[in-house]
């Protein structure tokens, strides 16, 4: 059964599922999808190309899919799509903006927690088992792996990768690739201060493979040559651990960017 507050006001072409729940003073736009039993709170807004799918829940105030906040788009430009996996809790104030190109998604995953006033700009992509405390703000064309976790005012440069079941600390200003499995602290430059055992625990990781990562960090952070170095060293020794590979490739990866931010060699 669908509830629909008498205040909301919901497009005749968006869809709900069965079990969906429409709160006090909401607005979804056109073609807006929504999947069973997600719960929207009083005054959500879901504009238009926003697909979500089952179980989210969206606390007071939330908004979804909004237009970026780019100077050169004009307000009816055309943009891209939001799409948004199932099991997500989306807490107070939470803003995410669809991608600013027509026919690309900004997408969020499944099993995440984002909490109050966290933002997430245009074109980002965050995997699974993502938790953001309070006000994170993620910047566009991030990724975020799973099981990434943020502490309160943490905040991300645009087109920054963040490795899966890593930790980054409060008031974190992250402007260059971080590898999984790691605790970064700091701003401008961040510094990778550990291996985050909370997450490699999360992750299910054994403790052999816990410690071939903790072995892995010593060898990359603790020698005397450059990251860089240690990197290609490591990445040239057989039958290395896939996450310790995960690690290093990330390295690598970075590395062909001045700024140390991969994924803006395709900006």
């Amino acid at each position: 059964m669908i509830k629909v507050h008498p205040s909301a006001v919901v497009a005749k072409e968006a869809q709900l599922a069965d079990g969906v729940t429409i709160g006090p003073n909401c607005v979804i736009d056109s073609y807006v999808s929504i999947g069973a039993d997600t719960i929207l709170d009083a005054n959500v807004v879901i504009n238009k190309n926003v697909r979500i799918g089952e179980n989210n829940h969206f606390f007071a105030n939330c908004v979804i899919g909004g237009m970026p906040q780019i100077l050169v788009l004009e307000p009816d430009a055309e943009i891209g799509r939001l799409v948004i996996g199932d099991r997500n809790i989306f807490r107070e104030q939470v803003t995410i903006h669809p991608s600013a190109e027509k026919g690309k998604s900004t997408t969020v995953g499944s099993d995440n927690l984002l909490m109050i006033g966290v933002h997430i700009g245009h074109d980002c992509t965050l995997e699974d088992k993502i938790v953001m405390s309070n006000y994170v703000q993620i910047s566009g064309h991030c990724k975020i792996e799973t099981g990434a976790w943020f502490s309160g005012l943490s905040a991300m440069h645009q087109f920054v990768t963040i490795g899966k079941w890593s930790y980054a600390a409060g008031l974190a200003g992250i402007n260059r690739d971080i590898p999984p499995f790691l605790i970064v602290s700091g701003h401008y430059p961040p510094i990778i201060r550990g291996v985050n055992k909370r997450g490699m625990d999360r992750a299910g990781l054994s403790e052999e493979q816990q410690h071939k990562i903790f072995e892995a960090y010593k060898r990359l952070y603790r020698n005397d040559d450059t990251l860089l170095e240690n990197a290609k060293a490591l990445a040239q020794e057989d039958g290395l651990d896939e996450n310790v590979r995960a690690m290093v490739d990330i390295i690598l990866k970075s590395s062909e960017h001045r700024y140390g931010r991969y994924l803006e060699k395709f900006r």
